[in-house]
């Protein structure tokens, strides 16, 4: 029986499924009653091909108090011809599909039952027993990290966040077995499997496809012709269960897929884990802390020497653990990252770094905390390129712009909690300055030089722009000098890929503006005239719908230059999922989704995805074209399959329209 105090009982699984460290019980039925002084048996255990009681695959558990065994042993209850045996496996025990024997000594030899699929059990990571290397004491976090079946996923820009519903579905039939497929596919070896920082290292290789055919195939290109675009998905389920019965990497993924498939992964195995956005997150290309930004003579970007970039956000995943192999206090939460960026050891992983190493400088640790340090960390710094001799002077210094903002989801609720406190120290604060020296000491470079600040400040105002508007882009100048002032301004507007990378420039102007001294007071001046029409940027839009602005400025009377950067996120428009009926489980309803064109373009090959843990498997729906102005209407029976507080989310996507997503909350009477 699968009790809840196991946390168990949420798996679909004929199978019984325990977590290691906790006692669970069996009742063995002999042809006669039994007695303890004459009879002898044991509950054998067995994984993988060739089981070894020294290597821990095999696994004798015996109810004499005389014989030890790895695993405890003892009886509960003994009634007539039937015996309950209460068994408790190691709290550092090996994690997965456990065979299972029933030995009796007999004046004859060892005689054993025979091989029933039926009595295999799945032994778990358990967060639960504080003998677990995975043990988390905080139950709410607890609660989350491993038993929430449905998750948010932030993304957007740190000041103009939007956010996805994720079903996680770790629970779902046939994910479990998905997951262990995941790590006999990479032939990890059986005795590793109950190291949770083995587990989650090779994991981080093998969810991508690069070197071993891992589960999922990167593709930033905006050509998803032979797959599923990453913008499409909703859940994971449908991606571990293609992966396990196709045996081949499923088309396609971007961070925040890898690290929701990752996510589900981890808890499905029971080790807590979780999915962090960082916005503006470096990629750096040589390894050190600056993000090189080229300006040429009149203070433009020098596109072609400019390489390394910045995503606007990245997603990757945090699992709890303790860290034996570090030193005291870096335990906890560690980050790993599925998305294939840069090799480690020769292979595309990342993680688990220690996060509090991290915060601390500490990068020495493994495993790649130096990457994931300059993630959070790079300066941003403008250099300006000498047209005589090439030579490259650095012009500005943003130290802030890296790591905006890490947030993750709350426990328990559906609301973003920032945890950007836990990757650094207060910027310019001298804990800060501190951890910066201490990732020198281990080989992280920075820009040194601190160039003098510009006495003319420039900043570009918020704007909340829906896709297909026309809209005006603001320039906020302010003198702080008392001499008039006399600034060549380039306006550079782009669509981007949310990895920074440059698709098409659609806006180029070179305002010159002349400020007034500052007069006692701080004084703007707006620039405004800077219009911008969707004929302009819409045939040009990626998948992420981001628009990019920069400006930078030369001040003619000091040579100074000013720079501002503004991401803007095209709000989409929303999906209407509806629930009608009575959410009963075995009782049908019916789930509704509806969306209405809102644009004079028509909406060619669009796809819509729906899906609900408990609810709903994942489904989807074609329809070649969508006219402006016109609405779709699909409604489809289900039949919850179990009680309980959960979600319906649901996606439309099409070449010309990414990032459409609605959601229904509905609770399933029992």
């Amino acid at each position: 029986n699968i009790l809840p105090r196991f946390y168990t009982h949420l798996y679909a699984s004929d199978h019984l499924i325990v977590r290691r460290g906790q006692e669970f019980q069996l009742k063995v039925t002999f042809d006669r009653p039994y007695k303890p002084s004459d009879d002898q048996f044991a509950v054998e255990f067995v994984i993988g091909g060739s089981p070894q009681y020294s290597k821990g695959t095999y696994i004798p558990v015996s109810v004499a108090k005389d014989r030890q065994s790895p695993w405890a042993g003892r009886v509960v209850d003994s009634t007539d011809n039937v015996v309950t045996v209460g068994i408790t496996p190691a709290p550092d025990c090996i994690v997965g599909k456990w065979r299972t024997y029933v030995a009796v000594v007999t004046p004859y030899g060892i005689r054993r039952t025979r091989r029933d699929e039926s009595r295999d059990l799945y032994v778990l990571f358990n967060a639960w027993a504080t003998g677990d290397s995975v043990f988390l004491d905080d139950a709410d976090e607890r609660e989350e990290c491993v038993l929430n079946e449905v998750g948010v996923i932030y993304h957007g820009a740190y000041d103009d966040m939007s956010e996805r519903p994720w079903n996680f579905g770790q629970f779902d039939y046939g994910v479990l077995d998905a997951c262990l497929f995941i790590m006999d596919k990479a032939a990890m070896p059986i005795t590793n499997r109950g190291d949770a920082i083995k587990v989650a290292r090779k994991a981080s290789a093998m969810l991508n496809s690069h070197d071993d055919d891992g589960v999922l195939v990167g593709n930033w290109s905006g050509d998803y012709t032979y797959g599923v675009a990453p913008t499409s998905w909703t859940g994971s389920t449908e991606i571990l269960l293609n992966y396990s019965s196709s045996k081949t990497p499923v088309c396609y993924a971007q961070c925040w897929v890898y690290a929701a498939v990752f996510n589900t992964f981890l808890r499905c195995l029971g080790i807590p884990a979780r999915v962090v956005t960082n916005f503006f997150s470096a990629h750096d290309n040589d390894g050190n802390l600056k993000t090189d930004v080229i300006l040429d003579e009149n203070g433009r970007i020098d596109k072609h020497r400019t390489k390394d970039s910045i995503w606007n956000y990245h997603c990757w995943n945090e699992c709890y653990m303790s860290r034996p192999d570090l030193p005291q206090g870096f335990g906890g939460w560690q980050a790993v990252d599925a998305t294939p960026q840069e090799t480690s050891d020769g292979m595309y992983r990342c993680g688990p770094a220690s996060v509090q190493a991290i915060k601390h400088g500490q990068i020495c640790f493994p495993f790649d905390a130096p990457f994931l340090f300059a993630e959070v960390n790079s300066d941003v710094v403008f250099y300006s390129r000498n047209p005589r001799d090439g030579t490259l002077d650095p012009v500005k210094v943003n130290s802030s712009h890296v790591g905006r903002m890490v947030v993750t989801k709350v426990p328990g609720q559906d609301a973003r909690r920032d945890i950007t406190d836990q990757y650094k120290f207060p910027e310019g604060s001298p804990e800060e300055r501190t951890v910066l020296e201490k990732a020198e000491e281990y080989g992280c470079h920075r820009e040194k030089a601190t160039p003098p600040e510009a006495d003319v400040e420039l900043d570009m105002p918020l704007m909340e722009v829906r896709v297909g508007d026309d809209f005006e882009l603001k320039l906020e100048f302010n003198n702080t000098s008392d001499q008039a002032r006399t600034v060549d301004v380039y306006v550079s507007g782009n669509v981007v890929y949310y990895t920074g990378v440059t698709s098409s420039e659609f806006l180029f102007k070179t305002p010159r503006v002349i400020l007034d001294p500052k007069k006692g007071r701080r004084t703007k001046h707006i620039l405004s005239n800077l219009c911008v029409r969707s004929q302009d940027y819409m045939r040009k839009l990626v998948e992420q719908a981001n628009l990019h602005f920069i400006a930078t400025g030369k001040v003619k009377e000091t040579g100074q230059i000013i720079t501002s950067m503004r991401v803007v996120t095209l709000h989409t428009p929303k999906l209407s999922v509806e629930v009608s009926g009575l959410a009963k489980v075995s009782e049908e309803m019916m789930v509704t989704v509806e969306f209405t064109n809102p644009f004079k373009f028509n909406l060619e090959d669009v796809y819509v995805r729906v899906e609900g843990p408990g609810v709903m498997p994942p489904k989807y729906k074609h329809y070649s074209l969508i006219t402006a102005g016109s609405s779709l209407t699909w409604t489809e029976g289900v039949t919850p399959r179990r009680a309980g507080p959960t979600k319906l989310m649901a996606s439309l996507d099409c070449a010309a329209l990414r990032q459409v997503y609605g959601q229904a909350q509905l609770t399933v009477k029992p």
